[in-house]
């Protein structure tokens, strides 16, 4: 009665039934993997691993042929022994590309990186070029305001000339024509003849240019030090120079 009791524990049969199962269950999975015929893939493959992973014996017929020149197993090819061990490593395809897929696949890799490593390049070469153009347009229009500022301060021209009794311009742009606004230029270029054979008209840099020369030689005058001096030598002497770069120092 007693051992009854045991057998008829909650739980105890049910758990038994399972582990039966189970066993049973991997049983058959075993006798099924065992029985299943092997697919030519999977034969290759473990006659492949088999044949790589054993030496090769004299009754290979290669290498029966290397032992009657002198070589041993274990040796290195060559003279002096120094050459390959190993024989040459397999290298399975595993996709259906041709033999020289991959080397194309490289090349091809290799000319995109280098077409866009040059695309990058020149972007970068037309953005600094971009940008050193702007400098420079930047710079040379700050230079001609600053030469258009120049040519009014040689407005003084006209007055010393009247002081030494000259009453005519050495050029008419040496007078007060020197600040002529932009309409009457305008109006002027529109008027004036086609074919015309008149002189190319100076940059405002060259008539600075010739404007400071004339002042300082014939008046010892500085447009940037807004004086006139007693001689040549006074000029030399006190006026840091004749461009305005000279008196930024």
């Amino acid at each position: 009665m007693a051992a009854h009791s045991l057998n008829v524990r909650p739980g105890v049969p049910m758990v038994k039934r399972v582990k039966e199962a189970m066993k049973k269950e991997a049983l058959r999975k075993e006798k099924n993997t065992q029985n299943r015929q092997k697919s030519f893939k999977e034969q290759e493959r473990e006659s492949r691993e088999a044949a790589l992973q054993s030496s090769l014996s004299s009754q290979n017929k290669g290498f029966a042929l290397l032992q009657k020149m002198g070589y041993k197993a274990g040796q290195g090819l060559g003279k002096e022994g120094a050459g390959r061990v190993e024989p040459v490593p397999l290298n399975i395809k595993t996709d259906r590309g041709g033999i020289g897929m991959e080397e194309l696949k490289k090349r091809k890799a290799d000319e995109e990186l280098q077409n866009h490593r040059r695309k990058v390049q020149m972007k970068h070469q037309v953005e600094k070029k971009s940008l050193e153009d702007f400098r420079l347009r930047k710079r040379t229009e700050r230079e001609e305001r600053q030469t258009q500022g120049d040519l009014r301060k040689s407005l003084a021209c006209e007055q010393l000339d009247s002081q030494k009794g000259i009453s005519v311009p050495r050029d008419s742009w040496y007078w007060s024509e020197v600040v002529k606004d932009e309409e009457e230029e305008l109006l002027e270029e529109e008027t004036k003849p086609e074919g015309s054979d008149e002189e190319e008209e100076l940059t405002p840099l060259d008539k600075l240019q010739f404007l400071t020369s004339y002042l300082r030689g014939l008046h010892f005058y500085c447009i940037w030090c807004g004086t006139a001096f007693n001689d040549e030598e006074d000029l030399s002497s006190n006026c840091p120079g004749d461009t305005a770069a000279d008196h930024l120092e």
